[in-house]
């Protein structure tokens, strides 16, 4: 008797949990080492602190990182689609780009690989937040405005939702930036997140 009632929770439990992961939603987050907790504890970057206040505001999100330290927009391309493929997400965060202007690539290479994610996001359906971001200046006036622009070029021509740049109020900051000047530390990351919370928020909030 003991054993059928053991039996009984058990299914219904397995049941439940299916049922809930049957609602779940994922959201995805493609980008390089300012998104991958760069020279840090991976609890510590703003993904995961994402992951913490959506664990409390939007329970039925999971948040997957697929950032990697030095990615570039081609190396993202090249593993899009099977990330696409396996979680389905709902909404993308799109943060690449800043390691193909750091080598001097082509900006017309980096535009072309940004739209093809895009383009790959949107047929599945998902929700896009492209995020833009700014290179030193010594890369020459023209080609830091070039691309620069091409995040807002790429936004408007897909009608994503766009932040020209996420380490506002940190990247100038030396207290909340490491050593190399480029990635932020511990303290700039709560920073980063609420620069970002801004524009992704509604696009958990659409129906």
């Amino acid at each position: 008797m003991f054993v059928k009632i053991i039996q009984k929770f058990v299914f219904a439990f397995t049941l439940l949990l299916l049922t809930t992961s049957s609602f779940a939603a994922n959201l995805l987050v493609m980008g390089d080492s300012l998104s991958a907790a760069y020279n840090l504890r991976q609890q510590d970057g703003w993904v995961s602190l994402l992951k913490n206040q959506l664990n409390q505001s939007h329970p039925d999100i999971n948040v997957i990182n697929a950032s990697v330290s030095g990615e570039t927009t081609q190396g993202g391309l090249s593993r899009f689609p099977s990330l696409l493929k396996q979680y389905q997400p709902k909404w993308v965060i799109l943060e690449l780009g800043a390691n193909d202007a750091l080598r001097g690539y082509p900006l017309n290479q980096t535009t072309d690989n940004l739209k093809n994610m895009v383009e790959q996001s949107q047929h599945l359906g998902a929700k896009v937040l492209l995020i833009g971001n700014q290179i030193p200046k010594n890369y020459g006036k023209r080609y830091t405005k070039m691309f620069f622009e091409l995040y807002k070029d790429i936004a408007d021509q897909y009608q994503t939702a766009y932040l020209p740049f996420m380490l506002q109020n940190v990247a100038l900051n030396k207290d909340l930036m490491q050593n190399d000047g480029l990635h932020p530390n511990k303290a700039g990351q709560p920073i980063v997140l609420e620069n970002i919370l801004p524009y992704l928020q509604p696009l958990l909030d659409e129906k």
